[in-house]
């Protein structure tokens, strides 16, 4: 399965599934936003959206840096730096 990127208001998020372990605290940070796919993967919810601060905090809980973090608008990367 590709890693695909999804805009939620001013930034995309971007699981990269062969980094997620299943811990789970982006699920704890922004429960509007990530779940748990049958894999034990983190993915993006159909009809996500939460603040731009809630989504850097779930990307930022991540042990593994298994979530990537953009501007929309200008493509920086926010998350991880």
């Amino acid at each position: 399965m590709s890693d695909k990127e999804v805009v939620i208001g001013d930034i995309k998020v971007k699981v990269i599934r062969e980094n997620c372990i299943g811990a789970a605290s982006c699920v704890a940070f922004a429960p509007n936003v990530f779940e748990l796919d049958a894999e034990k993967k983190a993915i993006v919810k159909d009809g996500a959206s939460d603040t731009k601060e809630n989504i850097l905090m779930a990307a930022q809980s991540c042990p593994t840096q298994a979530i990537a973090v953009f501007d929309a608008q200008t493509g920086e990367q926010l998350w991880p730096q």
